[in-house]
């Protein structure tokens, strides 16, 4: 983590400068470009992760979470940080289309660390085998998207603090609509 070098933005996510990932989680941070990954697959079910991280270690997120990075020369793109982390995560290789639901603020504190980040919302679908890397995450299911709304909305306070923002951005797209 504190190698890498990630996007600082304001609050509409317009870039600002480049600082140390660290620079981004400690104390209140500073807001940088995030992103959320939700894999389908084609039985329509999402893949979630329990997720073990120095931010919010041990409650339930979306697939993956990770930040386009700064390259030296460029930026990642969007896509290329998603392809990076289901890789990391999952041992994820195959191509996937990814589409981009929009993006949503969210601020949280964990111990002395936070998550203040300008978060895409990436969703794209994924029906091939995979590895769960024991470094990134604690376990993972396949849950319907019926499932997963009933169980976030009784239990919000074991989802990470962006998943109700991102909820919010899938209902805008009709997510759910097939659900309920």
């Amino acid at each position: 983590m504190d190698n890498q070098t990630i996007l600082a933005c304001d609050d509409n996510g317009k870039f600002l400068e480049y600082i140390p990932r660290m620079e981004g989680h400690l104390g209140h941070g500073k807001r940088h470009i995030g992103i959320t990954i939700v894999l389908l697959n084609k039985k329509g079910q999402m893949l979630l992760q329990r997720r073990k991280h120095l931010v919010f270690d041990n409650i339930w997120c979306f697939t993956a979470d990770t930040h386009p990075l700064h390259l030296g020369e460029r930026d990642e793109t969007n896509e290329e940080a998603c392809v990076r982390c289901l890789d990391r995560e999952y041992a994820i290789k195959k191509k996937i289309n990814f589409n981009n639901y929009g993006k949503f603020n969210y601020f949280g504190i964990y111990k002395q660390y936070c998550e203040n980040e300008n978060c895409f919302l990436m969703v794209g679908e994924y029906n091939g085998k995979f590895i769960l890397n024991p470094e990134a995450g604690y376990e993972y299911k396949w849950v319907s998207k019926e499932d997963f709304l009933k169980d976030f909305e009784e239990n919000p306070k074991k989802y990470a603090p962006w998943v109700p923002e991102g909820v919010e951005l899938l209902k805008k797209f009709d997510f759910f609509c097939d659900c309920c």
